[in-house]
């Protein structure tokens, strides 16, 4: 391990779960197996995505509600719950009912904004109420209020033989600790540590103005790691919002973050397996190179390569010597039987190169 690295002390991993439209059990069944795996291989903790109207899950929590009744140690998250789709009284609800039943394993993570394809969801999604809504980070005020206990109503008490409460029920009283924001920009990785939240990083950032430009950023949002003009750092902007989230946060550099780059360890891989994965890698290497559409959103390369090669690499990043927690991506679109080669050579073999120990 570089001395310059801390140890990683949390691993993870994020899967999309995937399943086929016409007969979407098994998909279902697969993301249960790998969170059941996940623990057996001494993961910290296992991630879900989020994917309306499409074929990824739909509803985190109620998949993480089965896999906490089928696990007892591994931490389980969500990343992200985009707020845009979600009644938070409701979905504090859920979280906390979620919460209890997993002896205090979950880690909701959230979003906010307009739903993808808004003008083509809300429709549905709101149809008497769209221009009512409001996607902005008061929403995500709202869920944190919920989950603390702060009253959502001013009646309470008994009406006949029904009794009422004040404040969303279930409340589960160590949820709003583990909270966390999904931010790929400065402004959100500010607030996120203004509101004690947090933070989880994904493999994409917002390349935002430079400080003196006419942004929101006012820090190193865009990078030159080579001095060529043109080129972005993608490192060194993420760097910028971990450093901003702890500035802004009461705990300051202690205040948690998680990094989810796309990490692919090959030491067990078969040839086909490693050539799939490459070609996957390079495939998707172009946007790696400029910011991508109107939201100037820049990805991070995906690491296809040996537990050591990579560990070289995660070490020799700015952003992942500053945190001791990931949660590595999955791709999207493998076979179940690739997953289980891949977690399993990041327990046992990516992490230790990372320092990591289970139950560390």
């Amino acid at each position: 391990m570089s001395p310059s690295s801390k140890p990683l002390r949390r691993l993870g991993f994020l899967t999309i779960g995937l399943f086929d439209g016409a007969d979407p059990r098994p998909g279902h069944e697969n993301t249960l197996k790998l969170i059941e795996l996940g623990e057996q291989l001494g993961f910290d903790s296992a991630w879900v995505r989020h994917r309306h109207l499409q074929y990824g899950i739909s509803s985190p929590i109620a998949v993480l509600a089965a896999a906490s009744q089928r696990t007892s140690r591994i931490e389980l998250g969500t990343a992200v719950i985009p707020l845009g789709w979600e009644n938070p009284l409701r979905l504090a609800e859920d979280l906390a009912t979620v919460d209890l039943l997993s002896g205090g394993r979950l880690n909701p993570g959230v979003s906010v904004g307009p739903p993808m394809h808004a003008d083509r969801v809300l429709p549905a999604l709101y149809p008497d109420t769209a221009e009512a809504e409001d996607f902005s980070f008061e929403r995500v005020r709202r869920l944190l209020s919920f989950v603390r206990g702060e009253p959502a109503t001013d009646f309470s008490g008994s009406e006949g033989f029904e009794v009422y409460s004040d404040r969303v029920q279930p409340h589960s009283p160590g949820l709003s600790g583990r909270m966390w924001y999904g931010s790929g920009s400065l402004r959100s990785a500010r607030w996120a540590g203004e509101n004690g939240m947090n933070l989880l990083l994904s493999s994409v950032v917002k390349v935002e103005e430079p400080a003196g430009g006419s942004g929101e950023s006012g820090g190193t949002a865009e990078g030159t790691s080579s001095g060529t003009e043109g080129s972005f750092d993608f490192a060194a902007i993420q760097l910028s919002h971990i450093r901003a989230f702890r500035a802004h946060h009461p705990d300051g550099e202690r205040a948690r973050v998680s990094q989810g780059l796309v990490v692919i360890p090959t030491d067990t891989a078969t040839t086909a397996q490693r050539e799939k994965y490459e070609a996957f890698a390079r495939q998707r290497t172009p946007r790696t190179a400029t910011p991508q559409g109107p939201a100037r959103l820049l990805f991070a390369r995906d690491i296809v390569d040996t537990s050591e090669q990579i560990a070289e690499r995660l070490h020799a990043d700015p952003a992942f010597r500053e945190v001791d927690e990931v949660a590595f991506a999955l791709p999207f679109t493998f076979e179940h039987e690739d997953y289980v080669q891949i977690l399993t050579d990041m327990a046992t073999r990516l992490g230790p190169a990372l320092g990591w120990r289970p139950g560390g």
